[in-house]
Order: C-alpha cells, then sequence, then structure tokens
C-alpha cells in the first residue's frame, strides 16, 4: 500500500476542491475520469486537462498522463496527474490509502470498500459502513462537509443552490438532443431571455441577468432536459477562477476524514 496516495474517482468541479485540498496537504493525488467528461464549470474542472493537456486551478497544475511512469513523473513534479480510466483498473496496480468517488452520479457506480483501507462517497448514491467506509454530505446547509461514519447523506433534491434568491432559474438545459452550439461561454454577462446556446437550433435561454459561470463544452453532445450551464446572479469574473465554497467545504471533510480513519489504522 501507498502510505501517501490518493486516487480520486471523478475530476469536476466538486471532486477538484477536494483534489485541491489533499494535495495542498501533501498527499499524492491520482484523478481517474472518463474520456468525455461532460463537466459545467470546465474553468474549475481537473477533468479539462483531458481536453487540453494541462490545467492550472489556482495554484495547482494539472496534467494528462498515459501510463504509471507519467504518473510517478507528475508526482515528482509536484504535479495532480489524471487519467482517463472509468473502471479504475489503476487502483489495483497502485494500491492506494485512499479512495475517494467523486464522481456524483447520484448513485454508486462501482467503488466498494474493499478497493482501499479507506475509501469514501462524496452525496447521494452511498451508505457509509456498506459500500464505502464513510461519506460526506454535499447538500448545502447546516450539514454541508459534514462526515457521516454510519449510513447515508439527504437525499437528491434536485433543486440547486440559493444564490440571491435564485434557484431553478439558475440552471441551463439542453431543449434537445444533438450537438450544443455555444453562444455565450464561461465569464459572459448576460440578461435574462437572451439566448446562450443552442441544441439542434433550439433556443437556450438565460433564466436571469448575470454572468455565465458554467457552460458544457462547445459540440458536446447532449440529451433533451440535461443540465448544460448555469447563471450566476453574481456577476464578478473571478467566481469562474476560483473553485466554490461547497467544493472547499467538502473538501475539508474528505481531508479530516481521511487523518481520521488513517490515524485509526496506524494504532
Amino acid at each position: 500500500m501507498n502510505n501517501n496516495l490518493v486516487i480520486v474517482r471523478g475530476g469536476g468541479d466538486i471532486a477538484t476542491g477536494t483534489i485541491q485540498k489533499l494535495h495542498r496537504s501533501g498527499f499524492d493525488v491520482l484523478v481517474l475520469e472518463r474520456k468525455d467528461p461532460l463537466c459545467i464549470r470546465r474553468t474549475v474542472s481537473c477533468a479539462e486537462a483531458l481536453f487540453n493537456g494541462r490545467v492550472q486551478i489556482e495554484d495547482m497544475t494539472i496534467k494528462k498522463v498515459e501510463n504509471l511512469k507519467e504518473i510517478k513523473e507528475a508526482f515528482r513534479e509536484g504535479i495532480v496527474p489524471i487519467v482517463a480510466d472509468p473502471e479504475g483498473s489503476y487502483i489495483k496496480d497502485l494500491k492506494p490509502l485512499a479512495i475517494v468517488d467523486g464522481i456524483l452520479a447520484k448513485k454508486n457506480l462501482g467503488t466498494s470498500m474493499d478497493m482501499a483501507p479507506i475509501t469514501i462517497g462524496l452525496g447521494p448514491g452511498f451508505c457509509a459502513g456498506e459500500d464505502v467506509h464513510i461519506v460526506i454530505e454535499t447538500n448545502r446547509g447546516h450539514d454541508l462537509g459534514r462526515i457521516i461514519f454510519k449510513g447515508k447523506p439527504e437525499e437528491n433534491t434536485g433543486n440547486p443552490g440559493n444564490i440571491k434568491g435564485f434557484t431553478t432559474e439558475r440552471i441551463l438545459r439542453s431543449p434537445d438532443k444533438g450537438k450544443i452550439e455555444v453562444i455565450k461561454d464561461i465569464g459572459s454577462v448576460v440578461k435574462k431571455d437572451q439566448v446562450v446556446a443552442y441544441v439542434n437550433k433550439k433556443e437556450v435561454k438565460a433564466g436571469l441577468d448575470g454572468m455565465v459561470r458554467g457552460m458544457i463544452r462547445q459540440g458536446t453532445y447532449v440529451e433533451e432536459g440535461m443540465k448544460i450551464g448555469d447563471v450566476d446572479p453574481r456577476i464578478d469574473i473571478e467566481n469562474t477562477k476560483t473553485i466554490s465554497d461547497k467544493a472547499r467545504a467538502i473538501g475539508g471533510g474528505v481531508l479530516e476524514a481521511i487523518m481520521i480513519k488513517k490515524r485509526k489504522l496506524e494504532r
């Protein structure tokens, strides 16, 4: 077992808060993603490195790698490696101390307690003590980031967090299935009912005045009703470049959970 290695499954914006927290704290962190990630907040998602080769998020560099040699080289350079490995084949090879499932699929896509001495699931779809050792609460509110040692987190509400009185209005959803044509990308200031994208020539309109904080990658194939972006009523370009309060809170919970469990294992 590599006592300093944590493997994080998923490289979206919420998982990135955990990845940064662990990386800053001295752990070697390997990110496993699907080959074609569907990130919304792309500018603060480690997964974007699979498209761009390398990305910088705050003080953290993330680099696409292809094999074990490149993974180890990235660790020596102080860089976070990311590899397309949705099946988690690198887990057996590297024998990490901990695995964090940060896919946020609202269901468990294959993480189990026998994969590592410490296994952690983020949000709904996991039960602490059954399929993972620990679950972290991801729902906004009083319990955000709470460590759950036994049982389940809150169920998926289907409703986004409240920002300046706006909830569902913030979310952009696809009106059809097909490839998306992005008109207003991340950072664009928009007005309510302004067209921000098309899917099969069908309009996607902003639900409020604000700034596009998240938008799925140009040309991505999307399904009808799928979340493809979000508009933030706070017009601040820095919000597109920095990890969110929610992601940081969850990341703090993950780090604390690993340290608690690691201390028990070392006794």
